[in-house]
């Protein structure tokens, strides 16, 4: 069994989201996060019912502004982390110059099948990629923050 047996199985597309949702500022950090889960996928394959797995192995996050990065995970929000905002993660991106930047992410998924007596591993991965995600950088001089930087000593700028 090979991937290109698997030809008709297809793992469905990740998303993505950025923090700030839809744009950056220059020389902070903005936060990627793509989702992508584990599917099985019933069909035929050589004329036999089957189940194809899919498990998220890795995610490509490429920027647009020809900087890529290769993860384990798809990140995570600030808000799920307990960060504060423009704190900078292992999905996140700083960009150097204002503009608006086509990002995007490949999930990179190992594949296994099962025709009723077990799951076996199946050699290689499957790609699957998010259409684009814009992304307006822009520069800023200030920032309105909830708190002073007394009242939250790890808020933006402090």
């Amino acid at each position: 069994m090979t991937l290109a047996d698997l030809v008709s199985f297809r793992p469905a597309m990740p998303q993505l989201a950025g923090e700030p949702a839809g744009f950056g500022v220059v020389r902070m950090p903005t936060n990627f996060v793509a989702a992508a889960s584990p599917q099985d996928i019933p069909g035929v394959l050589l004329g036999y019912p089957v189940t194809v797995r899919f498990v998220p192995v890795a995610f490509i996050f490429d920027y647009g502004d020809g900087q890529t990065l290769r993860a384990p995970t798809g990140g995570v929000a600030w808000s799920a982390s307990g960060s504060p905002q423009f704190t900078p993660t292992d999905t996140s991106h700083v960009y150097q110059d204002r503009g608006t930047y086509a990002s995007r992410v490949t999930t990179e998924y190992s594949a296994a099948v099962d025709f009723g007596a077990g799951w076996r591993p199946v050699d290689g991965v499957v790609t699957a990629r998010t259409g684009d995600y814009p992304v307006q950088v822009v520069e800023v001089r200030t920032a309105l923050v909830e708190h002073t930087c007394t009242e939250d000593p790890h808020g933006p700028g402090c």
